[in-house]
């Protein structure tokens, strides 16, 4: 048998019965089978991992050096393989939800409350990873909040409101004292942007009055530039809610298209709550 294959979760179990129980024949009474099968699920884990995990004595078994470490993973997959027991006798689930930059903005605290009360089964969390699928790729979450499309054919996504974009800027800038601005107000800007997962790029100028372009690498960095007047930045309303910032304002572009937020999944394994998640963040968007 080639070293590493067929390892089962029995023999795991059978493995980490006789060092607690201290004997083969403690081992079988504690887990409900004979010694035989015992002794057959541990000679079937030493064969299959090409190593020895115990030290037998008339007296004593004690695990070998190999054992002990072996022991020691044994008890952690154990222990996955009961929460994974319970997860799914017990219907309680995980809703990981991943965003970019903002979650939802001023709806963020309404939602967490409103799913918690609607589907107490079901934690939420909300995960931040700063990437194009806002996680989903690295699968750190089973939906993500995205506020462009995503060009990839594996994922499908539903938009579930909209949001105006605002320009945000230094405190101390002319501009600040407007109550709202026009694209053309800032043609002769820097424009910091994330090209990873912003939603401004040069194009929403028409060409010839387009600003010049600094990229940056997440929120912080565009926020701390912005406030120390290296640049100015375009964004989703929802920046401004999640991310005050002293030295900062946020004005409305009122010639700017708003940006549409969408909801985005594995188009072959959506998660069972999905649909819920979907109708409850359009509800909200839909109530202003």
């Amino acid at each position: 048998m080639e070293s590493g294959k067929d390892v089962e979760v029995r023999q795991l179990r059978c493995l980490v019965a006789i060092v607690d129980e201290g004997s083969f024949t403690d081992a079988a009474i504690a887990l409900g089978v004979s010694q035989a099968a015992v002794s057959r699920n541990l000679a079937s884990l030493e064969r299959g991992l090409g190593v020895r995990l115990l030290r037998r004595t008339s007296r004593e078994v004690a695990p070998t050096p190999t054992g002990l470490r072996v022991l020691a993973h044994a008890r952690r997959v154990l222990g996955e393989v009961e929460g994974l027991v319970r997860t799914a006798t017990s219907g309680h689930t995980g809703l990981r939800i991943g965003y970019a930059w903002s979650a939802l903005g001023r709806h963020t605290p309404a939602f967490q409350r409103r799913w918690a009360q609607e589907h107490p089964g079901t934690d939420l969390h909300l995960v931040r990873r700063n990437s194009g699928s806002a996680g989903l790729v690295e699968g750190v979450c089973d939906l993500a909040i995205v506020r462009r499309p995503l060009d990839d054919r594996r994922f499908d996504s539903a938009i579930v409101g909209l949001e105006r974009r605002l320009c945000a800027l230094s405190s101390d800038d002319p501009l600040a004292t407007r109550r709202s601005l026009r694209l053309a107000d800032l043609s002769a800007r820097t424009l910091l942007i994330d090209r990873r997962t912003g939603t401004t790029t040069p194009e929403l100028w028409p060409a010839g009055s387009r600003p010049a372009i600094e990229e940056i690498h997440d929120v912080d960095d565009w926020l701390n530039g912005i406030s120390g007047g290296r640049g100015v930045g375009v964004t989703a309303e929802s920046t401004a809610h999640q991310y005050p910032r002293p030295g900062v304002v946020y004005r409305p572009v009122r010639d700017a298209e708003p940006i549409a937020v969408r909801l985005a999944w594995w188009r072959d394994d959506p998660h069972p709550a999905a649909q819920q998640a979907i109708e409850l963040l359009t509800a909200l968007y839909r109530e202003g």
